[in-house]
């Protein structure tokens, strides 16, 4: 069975924005779906993020996916970079990932997840699929930061193009995201 792991983030909640939705689609293609409660949203501590990550995941398997929000991206790469190059995940969903320090003081408190460069070398090695999804609306992470990621790991964005969906987040509340549930089932069928 296909185990999809969601990964909110900062500020975030488990139950926020579309990820009961997608859960609720996985299990009608059974997949089983958990969404995490990661650790002091409010004030993350990347490494009790990636400790958390590791607990829920448990042995790394070809049958695990990670699929992460905003501050929930930085943390699946930084636990990614924590597996042994001879185990394999079975893909990562990027949505509205922040790839880099962001200039501005509301979001200072998730500096300690982007204090060096992501191993993008160590990354490819233990998962070799990748999807990354944002919102060229996104009022809260640059387009650009996507773009990074898409040349890093060397995949294509699937652009959304939705005013009203912002940061694809819990606010706007964004409450079903599509276009990353079609992604998936191209993955898994």
């Amino acid at each position: 069975m296909k185990k999809f792991y969601l990964i909110h983030g900062f500020e975030g909640f488990p139950n926020g924005g579309w990820r009961p939705w997608l859960m609720g689609e996985l299990f009608k293609n059974e997949c089983f779906a958990v969404s995490l409660a990661m650790p002091n949203p409010k004030i993350p501590i990347m490494s009790e993020w990636v400790e958390k990550i590791k607990l829920e995941i448990g042995e790394v398997s070809k049958d695990k996916y990670l699929i992460g929000h905003s501050l929930g991206v930085p943390a699946i790469l930084r636990y990614l970079e924590t597996i042994s190059e001879s185990e394999k995940i079975g893909g990562c969903f990027l949505v509205s990932g922040v790839f880099e320090k962001m200039n501005k003081d509301s979001v200072s408190l998730i500096d300690n997840f982007l204090e060096k460069p992501f191993d993008f070398n160590h990354i490819k090695k233990v998962c070799d699929k990748f999807c990354i999804i944002h919102n060229v609306y996104d009022d809260h992470v640059p387009f650009s930061h996507a773009e990074s990621f898409s040349k890093e790991l060397n995949v294509p964005i699937t652009k959304i193009e939705r005013e009203n969906d912002g940061h694809l987040g819990d606010i706007p509340y964004c409450d079903e995201l599509p276009e990353l549930l079609d992604l998936i089932l191209k993955e898994i069928n």
